[in-house]
């Protein structure tokens, strides 16, 4: 009785591969509609430039889909990680990611601190680019505004220098 469950809750353990499957999804869907967008901006950039066609405000809406596009291939880029670190952790190796033909060790994850380094980092990755986008927006109506913004980025440089000094050390 007891082998059996132990054998059980050892393979409970695939009930992660849903897990990877939806964030699989996710990312590709992500990617897909980010992609799309682009193409969409860039049509509209062709018609603009080529065709007359007037777009009030082109140039601060097109930084905004761009802004929004890195953001959201950086959240792809989470899902991705995360599909892989899970599926690495719980299941099984991926022995292609092993082999001696892989450009780069960033997506193999061997433990949980692993995954969350590297969770970690796209994620603060991320939120300056959110901080990013919501600067774009700031209007200095105050003396106030400008010391805050200075904060902000300082706070965000920061996050970077501290980010990239822990991951030399490990």
């Amino acid at each position: 009785m007891k082998l059996l469950f132990e054998k059980m809750l050892w393979n409970s353990r695939y009930v992660v591969i849903l897990a990877v499957i939806s964030s699989i999804i996710g990312m590709v869907l992500l990617f897909l509609l980010s992609a799309a967008d682009m193409v969409h901006l860039a049509i509209d950039y062709v018609k603009m430039t080529f065709l007359g066609v007037s777009y009030p405000d082109f140039h601060v809406r097109a930084v905004s889909h761009i802004i929004t596009a890195v953001d959201d291939f950086l959240l792809a880029t989470v899902l991705l990680i995360f599909a892989l670190g899970l599926y690495e952790l719980f299941i099984a190796k991926i022995e292609v990611a092993h082999g001696k033909d892989t450009a780069s060790n960033i997506l193999v994850i061997n433990t949980l601190d692993d995954l969350k380094d590297r969770l970690g980092k796209v994620i603060l990755m991320i939120l300056i680019v959110a901080f990013f986008k919501k600067v774009l927006h700031v209007t200095f109506d105050e003396p106030l505004d400008i010391l805050y913004m200075g904060a902000g980025i300082l706070l965000v440089s920061l996050a970077g220098y501290f980010s990239h000094k822990a991951g030399k050390s490990s």
